[in-house]
Order: C-alpha cells, then sequence, then structure tokens
C-alpha cells in the first residue's frame, strides 16, 4: 500500500502550522515580535513632531507611518526570525526535518512563514491605525507600497537566516541582529527620512537594506514617486534579497554550532 502522496505546499503548511505552535508558547517571542513593532511608533511620535518638516513634502503621519512599518520589519519578521532559526538549529529540529521528505528551502519557508505573516498582519494594521490617527491620506500609489512590503518580507527572512548562520546560541542572536536592526532604524530611513538627510549622505545610505522598501512605502503613500523612479529601489531590494538567498544557500548551518 503506497503512502500518502504530499505536496510542496502541504509540507510547507504542515511545518508552518508547528511553528505557529511553538511561536504562541513563546512569551518572550510574542512580545518582540507583536508589542514591540506597535509600541514604538507611539513613542516615536514625539520625536517627529520635533523634526523641521518643512519643504520636504512629508508631514507627521507620512513620517510615522512608513517607520512604524520598517519597525515592524524589522522585530517581527527579521529578529524575531533570527531566534527562531538559531533555536531550531541548536534543537536539532532542522537536522531532524532533513532526513524527512521536506526539501532545504520547504523547512526554513514553513519556520518563516508564522513570522512572516505575523508582519504582514501588523503592517496592514499599521497602515489603517496610523492613517485614522494621524489622518494620513489614503496612498496616491498604493502599488508601490504592496511591491515594498512584499520584497521586504522576503528579503528580511532570507537576511534572517544568513544572521543565523553565524550565531552560536539563541542568546546571542539578541546581538548578532543588532548591526542591521541599528543601520536600519538610523540610516534607512526608518527614525529619520532620507529627504532630511543631504544629498550625499542619502545616496549612500540608500544602498542598505531597507532603504528601498521604506522608498516605495512612503512614495506609495506620497504617489510622488513615478514608476521609472521606482525601478531602482526595486532593483536594490531584489540584489538585497538575491544575495541573501545566495548566502543561505552557501553558509547556513543545519547542525549545532560547537
Amino acid at each position: 500500500m503506497s503512502g500518502a502522496v504530499t505536496t510542496p505546499a502541504g509540507r510547507v503548511a504542515a511545518l508552518a502550522r508547528a511553528e505557529l505552535t511553538l511561536f504562541g508558547r513563546s512569551k518572550g517571542m510574542i512580545v518582540t515580535a507583536v508589542f514591540v513593532p506597535l509600541v514604538l511608533p507611539v513613542s516615536a511620535r514625539a520625536a517627529v513632531q520635533d523634526m523641521d518638516l518643512a519643504g520636504s513634502g512629508l508631514n507627521v503621519g507620512l513620517v510615522v507611518l512608513p517607520g512604524a512599518i520598517g519597525f515592524s520589519l524589522l522585530f517581527a519578521v527579521y529578529s524575531a526570525l533570527v531566534g527562531v532559526f538559531v533555536g531550531r538549529r541548536e534543537e536539532l529540529v532542522l537536522k531532524r526535518l532533513r532526513t524527512g521528505e521536506p526539501r532545504d528551502g520547504e523547512i526554513l519557508a514553513g519556520a518563516a512563514l508564522p513570522a512572516v505573516a505575523t508582519g504582514l498582519v501588523q503592517c496592514l494594521i499599521l497602515a489603517v491605525g496610523c492613517s485614522v490617527l494621524l489622518d494620513v491620506a489614503a496612498p496616491e500609489a498604493p502599488q508601490l507600497a504592496v511591491v515594498g512590503v512584499g520584497l521586504s518580507l522576503v528579503m528580511c527572512a532570507a537576511l534572517a537566516a544568513v544572521t543565523a548562520s553565524f550565531t552560536r546560541t539563541v542568546e546571542s542572536a539578541q546581538v548578532t541582529s543588532v548591526p542591521l536592526l541599528m543601520a536600519s532604524a538610523v540610516g534607512s530611513g526608518v527614525a529619520v527620512p532620507l529627504e532630511l538627510m543631504p544629498d550625499r549622505v542619502a545616496s549612500v545610505l540608500e544602498l542598505l537594506p531597507l532603504s528601498p522598501v521604506m522608498t516605495l512605502v512612503r512614495g506609495g503613500w506620497t504617489g510622488e514617486l513615478s514608476a521609472y523612479e521606482a525601478v531602482g529601489p526595486v532593483m536594490t531590494a531584489l540584489a538585497w534579497t538575491l544575495l541573501g538567498v545566495f548566502a543561505v544557500r552557501r553558509w547556513f548551518r543545519w547542525e549545532p554550532r560547537r
């Protein structure tokens, strides 16, 4: 009698359900991935109100809203997944899964799916909440925001797997994820829009992983980013995503680091 036939989508869904169960049991993960991104934008509003936005074409809402989405991507997806990948590796979960039917990509996708879904839901809630509370008009070019968020979810998952490759323990994951978190928060327009920075500095910071996402999201709301101007940010985000995927295939570790 032949065994049950499985599909890649079915295997990924099964792994995601198991990961979601583990996610719900971790209080620390819930706080980091759910509450922190929702609280940070509220606390950042006062700082944004003190910024000199005159002449930039921005207002408080157009700074806080993309920044809130950026914080969500960094904490709910990137930071959370670094801990997930390291934890499952050190617990030998990944090693055992590789002896079964799922392929490597399916295992990583299944582990990442709950965090990615959490990040997506947060982005939607933050977009609606900021629009209502900060009186932000509907996006002029929503397709740009959709492309930006979609690319960022895949990119953050890939970069999290790369960071996990060089992280020894779950505890040290809180340290190894800091460089990208700080660089993105300070230099990618999450906390301070690139429009407020000197042109030469901004042109360099535009190459950071999360910078094109912030450009696309903010441009989607303002409508001031043309299709031609959006090509550059899209290509930069794709380049980081492909680089992350290549690094995962090259250096990701499936067994505990000793």
